[in-house]
């Protein structure tokens, strides 16, 4: 299948925003310059700083890249008597890292409309959304700036939403990833949970007729010949470059990915109110059961907690983002990790195309 989307990139290998710093430009133009398409992640930075970063990233490569957007949270704010018992349940570790808690009402947007406007009036190739579809008018902008725009979904309403509104590709987020899952609504009444990579892709293919990133748990060239085989275009990794010499994250979190201490992951609300995926720890033990549906005030009160857990260098008290597939982690440099997968990639097409003709 030939779409704008396979264009982009050597190989259909894209790696995910990791928003938190993982998404390092380093990583980003290491992941490009190896064939793949790296993303910036623009959640929970300044509209400078992303636009500084995007500078880093065109001063390392020339290849097609990707900038990840945080949509706004629409609706009422987060039930206020809630959020105060979860920062009275949170006063020990206030206690225990000697540290305040954070405002919880430091805002919702993300400086949203500021990213917008100059990722307009300087494009970059392609932009995509998380938590959320952008109105049409947006898509319609950034289709005039020449900009491929992505939105994640998590389900094949959101993904025909998405279609409704003009948007170019659709990331189908599996329940499986790490770090937020990209729900364009989230139901406080709603168990958290969701729905496999490999059924959704279906699902989706069958819904709308738009190319598909596939994430959620992908590690290895052959996992991303299944999604391919199931109906996506490309294959998005992101706990895979968690672990990169390039990669921005915390050490204590590279180390942790394969650390048999931490031996699963959970979705949990612990850390910013909203359903993610990470490894369990005490932290998510003690608070994930209590923690209310409140993001972004949830973030911006266990912010100070999990800045002060890992200058101690604690790893109980850190938002240890993981996918399923966290102890497949290979500590490579991006570029290797690229014709890596790329390599098992073409492997696993060998392999499926002597099956079918046998």
């Amino acid at each position: 299948m030939s779409t704008a989307l396979n264009d982009l990139s050597r190989y259909p290998i894209v790696q995910a925003p990791m928003a938190g710093g993982a998404s390092s430009p380093q990583l980003v133009g290491a992941v490009c310059e190896a064939g793949g398409l790296g993303f910036l992640a623009g959640g929970y930075k300044t509209a400078g700083g992303l636009y500084q970063e995007i500078k880093q990233v065109r001063g390392l490569t020339g290849q097609p890249f990707g900038v990840n957007l945080f949509m706004p949270q629409s609706g009422q704010p987060a039930d206020a008597a809630a959020v105060e018992v979860y920062r009275h349940q949170l006063s020990g570790e206030a206690t225990w890292y000697e540290t305040p808690l954070g405002d919880p009402d430091s805002g919702r947007d993300d400086a949203y409309d500021a990213k917008l406007a100059f990722l307009l009036e300087d494009p970059v190739p392609v932009v995509s959304f998380t938590f959320g579809c952008p109105r049409r008018d947006t898509f319609d902008a950034f289709a005039r700036a020449g900009t491929y725009t992505i939105v994640t979904v998590t389900s094949p309403e959101e993904a025909q939403a998405a279609q409704w509104a003009g948007a170019d590709a659709v990331c189908v987020q599996g329940v499986e990833a790490g770090g937020h899952q990209g729900t364009h609504r989230d139901d406080p009444d709603a168990s958290v949970g969701g729905t496999g990579l490999l059924t959704l892709v279906t699902q989706v293919r069958e819904t709308v007729q738009l190319p598909i990133v596939a994430a959620g748990g992908i590690m290895r060239g052959a996992q991303i010949a299944a999604v391919l085989a199931a109906g996506a275009d490309a294959a998005q990794l992101g706990t895979a470059f968690l672990v990169c010499p390039e990669s921005g994250a915390h050490a204590l979190h590279k180390q942790a990915m394969t650390n048999p201490l931490f031996a699963r992951t959970e979705l949990t609300r612990a850390f910013s109110g909203r359903p993610a995926r990470g490894l369990v720890n005490r932290f998510m033990r003690e608070h994930g059961p209590y923690a209310p549906a409140a993001y972004p005030e949830v973030h911006h009160l266990t912010a100070p907690l999990r800045k002060a857990a890992a200058t101690a260098g604690d790893a109980q008290g850190m938002a240890l983002w993981a996918g399923q597939g966290h102890r497949l982690a290979r500590e490579l440099p991006a570029g290797q990790l690229v014709e890596v997968l790329a390599a098992e990639l073409d492997t696993a097409l060998t392999a499926q195309a002597h099956r079918s003709a046998s």
